[in-house]
């Protein structure tokens, strides 16, 4: 869906994008992480042909951008930096008219859409106020409504849950998660990591615009070779673990151990009585913090 060979953007003299190799799948819910100023929008704005790129190639639905633009972009949907909409109209007026620019069809079908689109973001109520009267989540919601509409086959999100409160980030990424698996293809750019954790399934890092780790998600979150043990006997386990115990507290040790089930046998035997044994796992926060350096805050975006 989408796929990018060496891309490269330059604004003076300062390399914004370097040499990015993106690959998204039909069907993934990728997400597209790095620090500010990494380069995440502007590689956004390449893809949908909004920026031209210095070097190298963007192709979405196997199409390339910008010279299809006009083919590709019906079945795309976005929503870059921030919702853009005419303050002086009313929500369902800014969608109505966005719509008459797109797909076509009767006047019922386009009043469907909008109805359809207002509703699926949380909307369905929405009164006849100008947009410029909207809050900020409110404004969101409306961008994505406007990304949704045409039923895209690729939705490209720049931070849609940026001003929502928790109900509403849960409200989104609920609706992102119905409509994958209804079949549509989400990129998704984030600074909130658990919902990239709980929502995608692939993910790629930005680091100073170059990218750094690009893999499946609960590859990147493989076991760190250390085990949690839940027991009410800690000094006994911690007396016959010395030396492997990288942590404790009241009810749990952090062991360094490769055989859950080596581990397991030696605490049954010496009478420990062992509640819980799993290994730990990477964070997607520990993924990206390791694949990205400090300070990388640019003017660049």
């Amino acid at each position: 869906m989408i796929r990018t060979h060496g891309l490269t953007k330059r604004f003076g003299s300062v390399l914004a994008v370097d040499d990015l190799d993106l690959e998204v799948d039909e069907g993934d819910v990728y997400g597209f992480l790095g620090p500010n100023g990494s380069g995440k929008t502007t590689t956004v704005r390449m893809l949908l042909g909004l920026v031209l790129a210095t070097s190298g190639s963007v192709e979405l639905l196997g199409q390339g951008m910008p010279a299809r633009a006009a083919e590709v972009l019906p079945q795309v949907g976005a929503l870059v930096e921030g919702p853009a909409a005419y303050p002086g109209l009313s929500g369902r007026a800014n969608l109505a008219l966005f719509d008459a620019m797109g797909v076509g069809g009767t006047r019922s079908d386009r009043a469907r859409r909008v109805d359809d689109a207002l509703d699926q973001v949380g909307l369905g109520g929405v009164d006849g106020r100008a947009a410029r009267a909207y809050s900020l989540g409110m404004q969101q919601r409306l961008g994505l409504a406007a990304a949704l509409i045409r039923r895209p086959r690729l939705l490209i999100l720049d931070e849609p849950t940026n001003g929502l409160d928790p109900q509403g980030i849960r409200e989104i990424r609920d609706l992102l998660a119905g409509l994958n698996r209804q079949g549509t293809t989400v990129f998704l750019s984030s600074h909130l990591l658990a919902e990239v954790e709980q929502l995608c399934n692939r993910v790629g890092v930005l680091d100073r615009g170059r990218l750094v780790v690009q893999d499946r998600l609960d590859a990147l979150r493989g076991p760190t070779g250390r085990l949690h043990v839940r027991t009410p006997d800690v000094a006994q386990a911690r007396a016959l673990l010395d030396g492997r115990i990288e942590q404790v507290d009241a009810h749990e040790l952090l062991v360094r151990h490769d055989d859950p089930a080596r581990l397991n046998r030696l605490l049954v035997q010496g009478g420990v009585r062992v509640e819980l044994l799993a290994p730990e796992r990477r964070t997607l926060e520990d993924v990206v913090l390791e694949a990205t350096r400090a300070g990388s805050d640019r003017v660049a975006r």
